[in-house]
Formats: C-alpha cells, sequence, structure tokens
C-alpha cells in the first residue's frame, strides 16, 4: 500500500514553548507575536495567576503566568528573562508568560495522539492531546481555556 504524503490539510504548524522543562506547542494561527517581558506593573487584587500588565507598542498587555496558571512552581531562575506567547482574544491583549520559546514545527496529523486517560482532568482541559516527535512529546495546549478559568494547586495530582 502506498503512504500518502503529508499535505497542508494533513500537518499543522506549532509554535513551542517550554513551561517546567515540558514542551508544548500552539498552533500559529492562534499565536499574534512572541516577546520577552520588560516593566511588569502589578495589578493589586487580580487573581493568582495574573503576573501583571505591559505596555506592548502602545497596547495594554494582561499577562498570565502559566506556571501559576497551571500549578506549577515558580521559576528557580529568575535572573533569565521571561518571554510570552502574545494573543489576541475578543477584542483583548494577552501575553502568556513561559519559560522560553522554540522553534516553529510542522507536526503531521500522524504523531498525534488523544490525551491519555490517566491524565490528570486539570490538565485534559487545558491540553488538547500530544503528538510524537524526536525530543519526546509535545502536549499542544488550548490556549482559550489557558486564558479561562486557573488551575489550582490543589487539583494538580501529587
Amino acid at each position: 500500500m502506498n503512504q500518502v504524503q503529508d499535505t497542508n490539510a494533513q500537518s499543522r504548524e506549532f509554535v513551542t514553548f517550554v513551561i517546567d522543562g515540558r514542551l508544548f506547542g500552539a498552533t500559529v494561527n492562534e499565536v499574534h507575536d512572541v516577546f520577552v517581558l520588560q516593566s511588569l506593573t502589578p495589578v493589586p487584587m487580580s487573581r493568582g495567576d495574573i503576573a501583571g500588565l505591559i505596555n506592548l507598542r502602545g497596547r495594554i498587555v494582561t499577562v498570565i503566568d502559566a506556571r501559576r496558571r497551571l500549578g506549577l512552581p515558580p521559576r528557580a531562575d529568575s535572573a533569565k528573562r521571561a518571554m510570552a506567547i502574545g494573543l489576541e482574544r475578543e477584542g483583548e491583549s494577552y501575553g502568556l508568560m513561559v519559560d522560553a520559546v522554540g522553534e516553529v514545527l510542522r507536526l503531521s496529523q500522524s504523531q498525534f495522539e488523544e490525551n491519555p486517560v490517566n491524565l490528570d482532568e486539570a490538565w485534559r482541559d487545558v491540553s488538547r492531546g500530544v503528538y510524537r516527535i524526536d525530543k519526546g512529546l509535545l502536549i499542544e495546549l488550548d490556549l482559550n481555556c489557558m486564558l479561562e478559568n486557573p488551575i489550582t494547586p490543589a487539583s494538580i495530582a501529587a
């Protein structure tokens, strides 16, 4: 049987990024831009995963700390500048603070697998599934869910 070559309909491009040593990806059409975080202004009385606000090219951007959002420990190396994935939702600008931004990868749909059945429910809500790649697994992050309800540390299995 002849193997069908990947076409644009059978593959997708992902912006990759790292959070707490885990490789994540979001489709390129969901990501508005990528930037280094500078001059973060805290927002008093905001929910715990809101890291603050920045002025990015004249726009006020709400920055969400992906580690806090996912119930993960804070970054150990605070001297290294954090990166952010820029998102636009319903006319608002957001930045998802991540540890590092990687490359853009084109992945075949044949590499995709649904979330494992034993994955914690809180993580299932923010993951669309995983892709098997040479470096291990890439978790496809659901950015809409990341902007919605925060995961509490108690919901993450120890």
